[in-house]
């Protein structure tokens, strides 16, 4: 068996979160595992890291300490959990993965795609989804969706041009990977945003 390594990007309050949830359901529907996960997160290790980088001012680490952390997470996450549910066959739906930190600390922060993914070629042997699925929203949509959920998080309240580089720097990555990436106007109904991605993923399920 054959398991696939799915992804979904994108900036704060795009509604990975919700679609992950939904695309487990369809998914599932087809008699696949799946293993739905998180970053920074997914295993104990990856998780006491989170807690670092998620709490606390915009100004706790730069971009630099960022990285570093964040590629330490992910190298516990895929050693731990990734690899191992690809191996048995398990659909893994992540909600982001390196591409968020070629974004945030890349197009955000200012530190290059090689050194990231250098980082990421040692700590995850250079591991990559089989299908990444840009999420975007309109400025005004993503307001009022964090109104709605109280706010952000750490990396959520950093300032507008820190924002606006990063979903630039999404989009660049999308149009440089066509064959990886497709991007879905999250703007849409819940629904019409989950039917928008399994029909991307019809051929690949049973």
């Amino acid at each position: 068996m054959t398991g696939r390594f799915i992804t979904l990007e994108g900036g704060e309050a795009v509604g990975k979160s919700t679609q992950i949830a939904a695309l487990t359901a369809g998914i599932e529907a087809h008699g696949i595992e799946v293993v739905a996960t998180r970053e920074p997160g997914g295993s104990a290790g990856a998780e006491a890291i989170r807690s670092l980088l998620m709490e606390g001012s915009d100004d706790r680490w730069d971009a630099r300490s960022e990285a570093l952390l964040f590629a330490a997470a992910r190298a516990d996450h895929v050693a731990r959990l990734i690899r191992p549910a690809l191996a048995r066959g398990a659909w893994v739906l992540c909600d982001r993965f390196v591409d968020s930190s070629r974004a945030y600390q890349g197009g955000g922060g200012g530190i290059t795609d090689a050194d990231l993914m250098m980082l990421h070629d040692f700590g995850s042997e250079g591991l990559m989804p089989d299908r990444t699925f840009l999420l975007t929203v309109s400025a005004d949509e993503a307001a009022r969706r964090l109104t709605e959920r109280g706010g952000s998080d750490r990396m959520g309240s950093k300032p507008a041009d820190y924002q606006e580089r990063l979903a630039a720097r999404f989009v660049d990555l999308a149009h440089a990977e066509p064959d990886r990436w497709r991007i879905i106007d999250a703007d849409a109904p819940a629904a019409h945003v989950t039917a928008a991605i399994l029909a991307e993923l019809a051929g690949w399920l049973p």
